[in-house]
This record gives structure tokens, sequence and C-alpha cells, in this order.
């Protein structure tokens, strides 16, 4: 059971979300979208891969025919690193002065147009503003530019947060930027733009939908904290039932649409469900949080030698993100089972309706997620992508860092428990 007892219990939970766009087509309307919000000119931020398929370059001619400027950054790094924003925002700085932002792709062209807006409107530089204790933590003063979030991956529903998430290579560990200001004016979510994603690239997103919903879920209660100032809200209050509704609802998508999305890439109708997943469980962690899966994921993907995973068009060592949280999500869940039992039996349950419960029920969870996890090709533990044994005290140093996301877990989190979690995940079959 959670080991939280606050003396003054929290009564209020918050609740944020951008407008939202959804539907085949959805992204032919951009250029009405920024009309009304006034632009004239524009960035698109996009990577070279989303560029190739040449729906940025769509989108540009079609905010040129309507009278919009459109300048295309299309160098956005498949899970951007400090440099790598730091390129992106050096390019805005030369090119601007905008009047909005526009971010086509996956949760990393998105996470990057987040860096570029907020240091083409707010004085300083990167490290001022990445979390603590990895950056200063600075909060932004001025208000950012209107951004459109347009994804083209299904799965980090960075459309719907406000997070910006990178990978600070010097300390080799992955860690974010997180204020409310960075959480996009609109999301145009267009399932037809998933229709060109690879098996591998829908597969390890689509893990981090269920790893979304499945920790928004198990997080700690709202009403477990001690009560706050006004001034002291921050996005992640914990679980609540605006967030559970949104969680369940991505499970249950998910359950019947995700293992046919990645095995039919071009079945329009499960990219569908499963885009209306991922934005469901943006919704749902948007606001409630996420927890040890997350945050033993930035180390993983931090520390990474020599992985790299095939569907991505990388030149370089990588664990996706998605991917990386998946790898000790069985373990996490057994660990925290016991915080909220009948939440782990009723995401097991959403998950796979026709399944049985083990006879130990803690198991019941990690078990689906395994049979899923299998089902669709994820690499078999942390073990096969790189680490062993060895490694487990620098990926304890790395998620111990994360204690933003830690926070929201529904136990408190020792250096023992990541151990162990992690030393669990080297073979999950």
């Amino acid at each position: 059971m959670s080991s939280f007892h606050p003396t003054h219990p929290e009564t209020v939970f918050t609740y944020g979300a951008p407008g939202l766009k959804f539907g085949v087509g959805a992204r032919h309307e951009l250029g009405h979208d920024l009309a009304q919000l006034g632009a004239k000119r524009v960035l698109i931020v996009t990577d070279s891969g989303v560029a190739a398929t040449g729906a940025p370059g769509e989108v540009a001619a079609a905010l040129q025919a309507a009278s919009i400027d459109a300048i295309v950054f299309d160098r956005a790094r498949v899970e951007p690193t400090d440099g790598s924003l730091e390129e992106a925002i050096a390019f805005g700085r030369a090119e601007g002065p905008f009047d909005a932002i526009v971010a086509i792709g996956g949760g990393s062209s998105i996470d990057t147009a987040k860096a570029v807006n907020l240091l083409l409107t707010n004085e300083g530089e990167l490290m001022d503003y990445v979390n603590a204790p990895v950056g200063k933590a600075r909060a932004p003063r001025q208000r950012l530019l209107p951004l459109i979030a347009v994804p083209t991956t299904s799965g980090t529903g960075s459309e719907s947060t406000t997070i910006c998430v990178l990978d600070v290579v010097s300390q080799q560990v992955k860690t974010g930027i997180s204020h409310v200001r960075l959480r996009p004016t609109l999301a145009v979510v267009d399932p037809e733009l998933a229709l060109t994603q690879p098996a591998e690239v829908t597969a390890a997103s689509g893990l981090d939908i269920l790893c979304h919903a499945l920790e928004s879920y198990t997080a700690r209660p709202f009403g477990s904290y001690e009560r706050k100032r006004a001034d002291q809200r921050v996005p992640y209050c914990g679980a609540n039932p605006i967030a559970d509704m949104w969680s369940e609802k991505a499970l249950s998508l998910m359950s019947s649409s995700f293992r046919k999305a990645v095995r039919h890439g071009d079945d329009l109708a499960a990219r569908t469900e499963v885009a209306m997943a991922a934005t469901f469980a943006g919704l749902g962690f948007g606001n409630a949080g996420v927890h040890i899966p997350h945050a033993n994921a930035y180390p993983i993907a931090g520390q990474v030698r020599d992985f790299r995973p095939s569907g991505y068009d990388s030149d370089h060592a990588m664990v996706p993100h998605g991917m990386a949280v998946s790898l000790t999500a069985p373990a996490a869940f057994r660990h925290t089972f016991q915080a909220a039992p009948e939440r782990h039996l009723r995401a097991a349950q959403l998950l796979a309706p026709d399944a049985e419960c083990p006879a130990d029920p803690a198991e019941f969870l990690p078990q689906v997620l395994i049979h899923i996890m299998r089902d669709v090709e994820i690499p078999a533990g942390i073990g096969a992508v790189g680490f062993d044994e060895g490694d487990i005290d620098a990926l304890v140093e790395g998620t111990m860092k994360q204690q933003r996301l830690l926070a929201t877990a529904p136990l408190e989190v020792t250096e023992e428990a990541v151990a162990m979690i992690l030393d669990q995940s080297i073979e999950l079959w």
C-alpha cells in the first residue's frame, strides 16, 4: 500500500490540454488554423526522415498558397541532444522573427520545436531551463509563440504535454525541460501521416502509449501529496479522475488495435484507433505524470553504447524512447503492485480482457505486458540492447537523477528498488 501520509492532504488537482483537431485529412487545414492565430511567418520544424515523406513540403506549399511565409528546419535529431537543440535554436534565431511554429514529426521534432520556441522568446541558454539537478530549472518569464504540433508517429504524446526531452551528452543522461508554457497551442492529429511508419517504429511508439497510460493510471494519487499553494502547482499532479478516464480509454483502444497496426501498417482504421489512444494517453499522463519506467528509460537511452534498432533512420547508437520505457515496465509494475493492487489488476484486464489472472496477482500486469512485447517483437530486456549486471550501478545513478518523475511514483523509490527492477529486466523472457 502507499507509504504517503500527508499531514494536510491535497484537495485540488489540475488539468490542462492543447486545442485538438483529430481525423484523417486534418493536416490540410493548417493554413486556416494559422490564419486564426494571426500568423504571417512560421517556422516548420521536422527531421530528415519525415521531410523525405514529403509531408512537411506539402504543408509549407499549402501555407505559402495561403499567403503565410514558411521556413523549414529539417535537421531535428531522432532522440534530441543538447547539441542538436542548440543547432535548431541557432537556426531559429538566424531566420526569425516568426509569428508561430509548426512541428511535424515524432516526439523528437515536437520536442525540438518546444526548445526552439522557448529560446526564441526567453533570454538565456538551453541548460538554464533543463530540469535540476542536470540544469538550472529556470522557469520561462515570457510567453511563447503559438505552437502547432502535427505528430507523424503515434506514441510520444508530446503534442499534448509540457515536456521537452533531450540527451545531455556530456553527462550521459537523458532529462528534460518541464513547464506549462511549453504545451502546444494546438495538436493536429492526422492518422494518415502514420501510414508510412515502419513496423518497428509503430511497436516502440505503441509501447510508449501503453506506459503513458499505465504509469499515469498507477501514479501516486493527487490527494496523497501535501497541500500546495497556487504558485507551487506543477503539471504532473498525480492520478486523478480526469486522467484516469483518458488512461482507461487508451488501454482499451490499444487492446483491440495495437498489434493490428504493427502487423498491417496500411490499416487506416487501426492506425486511427492507435492515434486516438496516443492522444488520450497524452492527455492523461500530461496531467497525472509518469514514474519508474520513464525514469529508468532516460539512463538506458543516455548510456547506450552500440545498439542500433531496425526501422529507424539514424546514424548513431540509440534505444528509441518507447522501447527504453517498456524494457523495465514489467518489473516496475511488479514492484508497484502493492501500492494499488486494484488499479494494476484493472489495467491488465483492460489490456487483455480474455486473460485469466495468475495465482500471484502481482504477476498479471507484467505477464500481459511481456506477452504484448513479444508479439510486437520488442527486445527481450535491457540485456538485448547491450546492458548487463555491470551496468546497473550507473543506470541506477541515472534513474535517481529523475526526481521529477520519481516523485509521481506510488511508492517511495530507493536505489535498492531501482537496482532490483533493472536486474529483473536484463532478460524478460
